[in-house]
C-alpha cells in the first residue's frame, strides 16, 4: 500500500517540476533550465548521501551492463521533453500523455523482459486499460 501513495507522490512531483521547470525555462532558456535541474538534484542527493549510509561510489564502476548508467542523460532529456510539452499543451494535457506514455512503455518493457525485468505475460484486461486510457485522452482532447 506504501507503493501506491508513493506513486501518488511522484506523479504529483513530476508535474509542480514540469511547470517550475516551464517557468524558468521562460527567463533562463531550456538547457540552462535543465542544466540547473540536474545540478541542483545533484547538490540534494550529495547532501543526503553526506548525512546517510555513505554507500560506495565505486560501487558504481561494477554496474552491468554499463548501458544502466544512462539514467542521467535520459533524465536530462525527461526534463527536456517535461519543459517543450508543457510549454506547447498546458500542464493538464502534457501531463496526461506523459502518463500514458509512461504506461505503454512500461507494460512494453514487462512484456518483452527488456532491461534485465522479469517477462510478464500478455493481460487483455490491462490492454484494455491501456485503450480506455487513450480513450480518455481523447475525450480530454475533445472540444
Amino acid at each position: 500500500m506504501i507503493g501506491f501513495f508513493i506513486a501518488l507522490i511522484s506523479g504529483a512531483l513530476m508535474s509542480v517540476q514540469g511547470v517550475f521547470n516551464t517557468q524558468v525555462t521562460k527567463t533562463a532558456g531550456v538547457w540552462v533550465s535543465n542544466g540547473w535541474v540536474q545540478f541542483s538534484a545533484f547538490v540534494l542527493c550529495a547532501a543526503v548521501w553526506l548525512f546517510t549510509g555513505r554507500d560506495s561510489i565505486g560501487e558504481l564502476a561494477k554496474v552491468e551492463p554499463k548501458y544502466m548508467l544512462l539514467g542521467g542523460v535520459i533524465g536530462a532529456g525527461i526534463t527536456w521533453t517535461v519543459i517543450k510539452s508543457m510549454e506547447q499543451l498546458g500542464p493538464a494535457k502534457a501531463a496526461l500523455l506523459i502518463v500514458i506514455a509512461q504506461l505503454i512503455v512500461a507494460y512494453v518493457i514487462e512484456l518483452l523482459g527488456l532491461f534485465g525485468v522479469d517477462k510478464e505475460p500478455l493481460e487483455w484486461r490491462k490492454v484494455g486499460g491501456m485503450v480506455l486510457a487513450l480513450i480518455g485522452v481523447a475525450i480530454f482532447q475533445w472540444k
